[in-house]
């Protein structure tokens, strides 16, 4: 299993994932519509590997620009990160969402079996557990509605790969990424005005936004603001890598797996925010806003079954993603 198709590849986590892929030994192949990025990321990954990885420009909802792809190149595997994120956009534009990040997925699917490539690694969310009862949440932890169309797109998506068992997949619910590269040439920036908050951070940090608003205070939290699960973006491409190896490990049989990517910590906006003043010497403007829809109190993980069966873990404080995501903000 060299080369491996990587949709989305050119996004904040995508663009992570192929470096960790390329220092690994595989062979990517991006593909991205370039909706939320830009061609420029080739350089930066260009100058962390030495290396400018394949890129083909097309869009996952495309039947005919996948039949291009799959005919063009002998494809091993698929990551498959394109998607649309926000969850508070996802409500004001939920036909957008379920055309994206359903179609899109069912179209590649379809591409995948027309072409016999049976290997995925999909994109998933803590989003799918909504607002769970009980803290942290593992993989067994029952699935309520979603609380977002969004969240909604990430539990269907799971659901038609489990259906889907001539496929060998694995889901990985991501919880909050956030950083950049250590070397700061690539890094989260989304186009327009980011809906993620360490963008807005830094970008308040350093005079692009007047403040960052803090969506709600009266959580029953701490310290009012929402709780979140934290990791690096690093370390989240490096789980990308370990589910590749996994799936290597199962070709003989139809497979589907599930795991929670994060750090098991909890951590409040209002201290994530702190702590980025406090790390990189700056100050964050900032007011209080009201809740957003969609967003839930409090979520953060038990990664234990990642660990015992992909044998990851992630390794970065939140101070390092802190200065990372300043160190690549400085650079642009």
């Amino acid at each position: 299993m060299k080369q491996v198709l990587v949709t989305g590849g050119m996004g904040f986590i995508g663009s992570h994932t192929v470096v960790s892929l390329m220092e690994a030994g595989f062979r990517p192949v991006i593909f991205d519509n370039l909706c939320n990025s830009s061609e420029d990321v080739l350089e930066g990954i260009a100058r962390i590997t030495g290396e400018k990885p394949l890129f083909i420009k097309g869009d996952v909802t495309s039947a005919a620009d996948l039949k291009a792809l799959f005919t063009g190149h002998n494809i091993d595997a698929v990551i498959h990160f394109a998607a649309l994120k926000a969850v508070g956009e996802s409500s004001e534009k939920p036909l957008e969402y379920y055309h994206n990040n359903i179609g899109g997925l069912i179209c590649l699917l379809e591409a995948m079996q027309e072409h016999g490539v049976r290997n995925v690694v999909f994109s998933s969310s803590a989003t799918v557990y909504g607002s769970a009862a009980h803290m942290p949440v593992d993989e067994d932890t029952p699935l309520p509605p979603a609380m977002s169309p969004y969240g909604s797109t990430k539990q269907m998506g799971e659901r038609i790969l489990f259906d889907a068992s001539i496929f060998r997949s694995i889901c990985l619910r991501y919880f909050n990424p956030i950083g950049a590269h250590p070397s700061g040439h690539i890094g989260e920036l989304p186009l327009g005005v980011p809906n993620n908050l360490v963008p807005y951070v830094t970008q308040a940090a350093a005079g692009l936004r007047k403040s960052l608003t803090i969506f709600g205070e009266d959580y029953q939290t701490p310290d009012g603001t929402a709780v979140r699960d934290y990791l690096h973006v690093m370390d989240l491409a490096e789980a990308h890598v370990a589910a590749l190896n996994r799936l290597q490990q199962v070709q003989d049989r139809p497979h589907w797996e599930v795991f929670n990517l994060g750090t098991g910590k909890p951590i409040s906006v209002k201290t994530l925010v702190e702590t980025f003043e406090q790390v990189n010497g700056v100050l964050v403007p900032r007011v209080m806003g009201p809740r957003r829809q969609g967003d839930v109190p409090e979520l953060w993980a038990n990664p234990g079954r990642a660990k015992e069966v992909l044998g990851w873990n992630a390794e970065h404080s939140l101070a390092a993603m802190l200065r990372d995501a300043w160190n690549w903000q400085q650079k642009l």
